[in-house]
């Protein structure tokens, strides 16, 4: 989940890197840091020294210091191992400090390796797991970095992407098994980066590295070899979007930006052309996080509109377990990032047991997209913020049009709905300044109102932090209505769809103990004003709709709050945009 990128060329480095991690930054952001090879000792002895800048907290505080060079690799963090501080900032050097890596990913047998290196006189000087790796580069150094590197991996258990220089080369090597590392082809210059955010500025030629897969990269050549140091042929692609779609545009946070982006990622999603046979049995569908609750509506909405049964997993679970799938099943997994690690692992056991595969994925080329039979993309663009807005309301139009499509149906729906619902922000900022000082809050409903639920909830623990817990609103009576007081909103999701009554029965009973409800009801209805302390009204739509127009209130709610609360909305704590680590 950490944010990794690299740069050999003709330029002072520094600046380069620290602006690539900027932009990185969403995949972690509890400490930073940059090494760079300082050439102006370029002599006959090669005694060219490796400069490092380091520390805890966020990239920015890295400018306060520019280290000269050209070339240099850096780090952005999201803590696995270690606490957050000075010492456990990457880059790592080795005891002599003629190496220096930086790595994103989790080495599962580090503290074995960190053992058998001690025994060996080396001295740790951080907690991490990453550090094991550098000094392994070190001990297995032979005048030939990439054959070092080749040595290295072979111990190495867990999923990385790591990049290497040495003092007196003028190349970086980078490895990469489970998480993702890119490319970036320039002219005289090039890069390697986590994903194409950090590199866009500069180059849109990437080439994607496989597992299993080591890239040389000097400044006016590359390769790319396989884990036995054969050559691969290489594969250049060419990405089409711009940094301007990174930039807030005036708006306070991306994250508010993304959420006024939909209606054009609506638009631009309806256009995804899809050729989808009905040769299997049954659906799967697999994510994690924000990703999951579109499969949840996607089980909702195929089986009612396709009736096709699907079942619904979250992949770090379905992983463990053992699914009883076959050749007759469709395995559908959701990732904005398509570098998700539990499920793409899902889709790994998924092919092994001899199912077909498909992705439901924002990032062209990347891990899963690869991987999976079929791909479909949501054209959700670059997501910033790290609280998934724009990307999940892509992934339920391709739900949708994939439910339509699988039951020989056009699908169409009115955007202006959408638009429409936008226009409640205001309301919903007014409405956050009643709630924003609760500490805790419920979110019911029933049917594809559940899921809903869940995401609202979710929304509001990220970036508010918050608590608050969602549940089927059947559910209340079997335990959670303990909880219902005057200190404990509930926001109830209850449109006019066929199971209005049934919610209606829900919110009477919250009502009955003293409990705040705040209702996201559909537009006219007044019946639910008799049991409501605020009404959030959305336009009234064929019932199977709901679920795309009652996404924006619930995250705009969860905004306005975090706002008021004075959170880091972009950047919540403890979080990371794309999870490439278990």
């Amino acid at each position: 989940m950490c944010g990794i990128i690299g740069y050999i060329g003709k330029k002072e480095a520094n600046r380069i890197l620290i602006s690539g991690l900027e932009r990185l930054e969403y995949r972690g952001y509890d400490s930073a840091g940059v090494a760079i090879i300082d050439d102006n000792n370029n002599n006959e002895n090669n005694d060219n020294k490796i400069n490092t800048n380091k520390v805890k907290g966020r990239v920015e505080n890295l400018k306060c210091k520019n280290i000269p060079g050209m070339i240099g690799i850096a780090h952005t963090r999201w803590a696995t191992h270690g606490r957050p501080s000075d010492a456990n900032a990457h880059p790592f050097v080795d005891k002599t400090q003629d190496f220096a890596i930086v790595h994103n990913g989790i080495i599962e047998n580090y503290l074995e390796l960190k053992e058998e290196l001690r025994k060996e006189g080396v001295s740790f000087t951080s907690d991490t797991d990453s550090e094991v790796i550098v000094h392994l580069i070190a001990r297995n150094y032979s005048n030939n970095i990439k054959e070092a590197v080749i040595k290295t991996v072979k111990k190495l258990q867990g999923a990385y992407a790591f990049c290497v220089i040495k003092n007196d080369k003028k190349e970086i090597i980078g490895a990469r098994n489970g998480s993702p590392l890119i490319v970036g082809v320039g002219e005289e210059e090039n890069f390697l980066a986590s994903d194409v955010s950090a590199v866009v500025e500069y180059t849109k030629k990437v080439i994607y590295l496989g597992d299993f897969q080591i890239a040389e990269v000097k400044n006016d050549s590359l390769n790319i070899y396989d884990f036995n140091g054969d050559e691969k042929e290489i594969e250049i692609k060419t990405i089409d979007w711009n940094l301007e779609l990174a930039q807030k545009d005036g708006y306070k946070h991306f994250m508010l930006k993304e959420i006024f982006e939909q209606p054009k990622v609506i638009e631009d999603t309806l256009k995804v052309k899809m050729d989808i046979k009905k040769d299997f049995s049954k659906i799967i569908m697999v994510a994690c996080g924000t990703a999951s609750y579109a499969g949840l509506v996607g089980k909702y909405l195929i089986e009612k509109i396709a009736k096709i049964p699907v079942t619904y997993e979250i992949a770090s679970e379905f992983r463990y377990r053992e699914p009883l799938i076959d050749e007759n099943d469709l395995v559908i997994a959701i990732s904005q990032s398509g570098e998700t690690a539990d499920t793409l692992a899902a889709i790994r056991l998924a092919k092994e047991k001899g199912a077909k595969t498909l992705g439901l994925i924002n990032v062209v080329d990347s891990t899963i997209a690869r991987e999976v039979d079929d791909v479909l993309y949501t054209r959700a663009g670059p997501e910033i913020g790290v609280a998934s807005t724009k990307a999940f309301i892509s992934q339920l139009i391709l739900i949708y049009k994939l439910a339509f499509k699988l039951a020989g149906k056009e699908f169409y729906f009115d955007l202006n709905k959408f638009k429409e619902t936008l226009s409640l922000n205001e309301k919903l900022k007014e409405l956050a300044k009643k709630y924003f000082l609760y500490q805790n809050f419920l979110y019911i409903g029933r049917n594809t109102s559940f899921p809903l639920a869940l995401e609202g909830a979710l929304k509001l623990k990220e970036i508010s932090y918050i608590h608050a817990e969602a549940y089927p609103a059947g559910e209340l009576k079997h335990g959670p209505i303990a909880l219902v007081s005057e200190d404990m909103p509930t926001l109830a999701i209850c449109p006019m769809d066929e199971v209005y009554l049934k919610t209606f029965s829900n919110i009477e009973e919250i009502k009955a103990r003293d409990g705040k409800v705040i209702s996201i009801a559909t537009e006219g209805d007044q019946k639910i004003k008799e049991i409501s302390d605020d009404i959030i009204y959305v336009p009234k739509v064929e019932e199977i709709f709901y679920p795309l127009l009652i996404t924006i209130p619930l995250q705009l709610f969860a905004y306005h709050i975090a706002d008021l609360k004075e959170c880091d909305i972009d950047k919540p704590r403890n979080l990371a945009k794309s999870v490439t680590v278990e």
